[in-house]
């Protein structure tokens, strides 16, 4: 399982690692080269994003990767196969993150079957309401995968209590309201929010949106248990090139 996974590498770091990559971008033999530099680095988990042309949780920075990556051709079926290729070879965890026109379109329990195939252990899907996931949920737990759950810092204590019912694996904690890649306070409201989430689950937290060095992970010590690295990840790889993200992934430790 993904969540004993976590907690036991919990147990040997005080902060894990997990990475954003966009799947076909800027191709699929970069992100090969990307994911295996990564991995090197010292990354914990992976978060494969299949691409969608209306990717509304993103920023520009990774809206502009989703656009190329189909541009280039990437399909469904290409990025579960690539998926598949890559948790046979490397050995961390790797998810999906994905909009739910996807899964809906490909059929939720083939793509959820697929996943099991190729060795996936959850998927993350911004856009659907739990209100909405029952046959999502159920084709998750019938695979032993783990539905990773989004809260915010607008999420009230119920509606995290409610969603920490059908989370598995980790809960995903927004830092602030908005898309990727824009600017995050690590102040004292981030604290407060991250204590609220920490009384809701027993689950490891999970801090994305706008971490771009160690002084933000640094802040997250103590309070969550996982850092996402997404938008500033690709940023380097797009203006230094593939070697120098390695060199960025150790810099955050």
């Amino acid at each position: 399982m993904l969540e004993s996974y976590l907690k036991n590498r919990l147990k040997e770091k005080d902060i894990l690692l997990m990475t954003h990559i966009v799947l076909g971008y800027p191709s699929f033999e970069d992100c090969l080269a990307i994911i295996e530099t990564m991995v090197e680095a010292g990354v914990d988990i992976m978060e494969l994003q299949i691409p969608f042309s209306e990717p509304i949780a993103d920023g520009p920075v990774i809206l502009h990767a989703n656009q190329r990556a189909l541009e280039n051709g990437a399909t469904v079926k290409r990025c579960l196969d690539f998926a598949g290729e890559v948790a046979t070879t490397f050995k961390i965890p790797f998810i999906f993150m994905t909009y739910y026109n996807i899964p809906f379109r490909y059929k939720i329990d083939r793509f959820v079957s697929a996943m099991a195939e190729n060795n996936l252990k959850g998927a993350i899907i911004p856009d659907l309401p739990m209100e909405e996931g029952e046959e999502y949920i159920k084709a998750m737990k019938k695979h032993d995968l783990a539905p990773i759950l989004i809260f915010s810092p607008t999420t009230s204590n119920e509606r995290m209590q409610y969603l920490a019912q059908f989370a598995r694996g980790f809960i995903y904690c927004v830092a602030r309201k908005g898309v990727t890649g824009k600017h995050t306070e690590f102040s004292e409201q981030l604290t407060d929010y991250l204590s609220r989430c920490r009384k809701t689950t027993s689950l490891p937290l999970a801090v994305g949106f706008g971490i771009k060095e160690k002084a933000d992970i640094d802040f997250l010590k103590g309070k969550a248990d996982i850092a996402i690295i997404g938008t500033q990840a690709i940023k380097v790889m797009k203006e230094e090139g593939i070697s120098s993200v390695g060199k960025f992934i150790r810099s955050l430790r």
